[in-house]
């Protein structure tokens, strides 16, 4: 017999007992992660990081140092440089570039950013609202370079989008009503660090205006589905469309 909680039990009881109780499902670190951060937030994460990681070995094999992942074939085949998209038809630029990242530091600030506004737009919006969301303000942000940007310099990073969602962030916290002093505080800092050297003033500002547009949409037919996805869907290709066509008259007019 075994002791129990109260008397004793046979050992075939205490085996039946055991059978029926379902043990605990260990959960990956995956798991863990998409269930705290969200899916969509964590899969672009994910996304940036391992491009850095394929640019990074690029840039080995060429016979650089991988933390210049930047100085690699790769990172030179998929940036951002208006004169490749404008006049050599290169139109994947305009949104690769939003998975590159120029060093590890570029890198860590710009997910660490992703993980904490990701978290609460995808949360509130859902998981493809934000997506779009994320991806309408890279465009925003490549719109921007490719219109008044030097068409010379090669321009990279996810810091376009970034500010997408802290536009979006913006235009959910004012339909909500909620303060937006704390936002504002760090939109200002934020804005004030792009004035910097080496950083594009230009892609932040665009991906912020088609973060508040786009997030505007969100709000506004938030009742009406089909017409929501019409509108996102819209907005997206005129970008497209701006971003492929519009900077050929600029380059060519310097």
């Amino acid at each position: 017999m075994i002791p129990a909680s109260v008397g004793f039990q046979c050992p075939e009881c205490v085996r039946e007992g055991n059978a029926s109780v379902r043990a605990p499902r260990r959960q990956t670190a995956w798991q863990t992660a998409t269930r705290r951060w969200g899916p969509v937030s964590v899969t672009l994460v994910a996304v940036n990081v391992a491009m850095f990681v394929v640019t990074a070995v690029s840039a080995a094999v060429a016979g650089n140092s991988p933390l210049s992942n930047f100085d690699s074939p790769v990172f030179d085949a998929l940036s951002q440089w208006p004169y490749g998209v404008s006049l050599f038809g290169e139109w994947w630029r305009v949104l690769t570039a939003a998975f590159l990242h120029i060093g590890p530091v570029h890198l860590a600030m710009n997910m660490l950013a992703l993980l904490f506004l990701g978290s609460e737009l995808e949360n509130a919006l859902g998981r493809v609202r934000f997506l779009a969301l994320y991806l309408v303000s890279a465009l925003g942000g490549a719109v921007a370079i490719q219109l008044f940007g030097d068409p010379r310099v090669p321009v990279a990073g996810a810091s376009t989008a970034i500010y997408g969602l802290l536009g979006g962030l913006g235009v959910l916290l004012l339909s909500r009503r909620q303060d937006l002093r704390g936002l504002l505080a760090l939109l200002a800092i934020n804005v004030f660090i792009s004035f910097l050297p080496g950083i594009s003033l230009l892609g932040h500002l665009g991906g912020l205006v088609a973060g508040v547009v786009a997030a505007g949409v969100l709000v506004l037919t938030r009742r009406r589905p089909a017409v929501q996805a019409s509108l996102l869907a819209a907005l997206a290709l005129l970008l497209v469309i701006v971003a492929l066509t519009a900077p050929t008259v600029t380059v060519l007019g310097l």
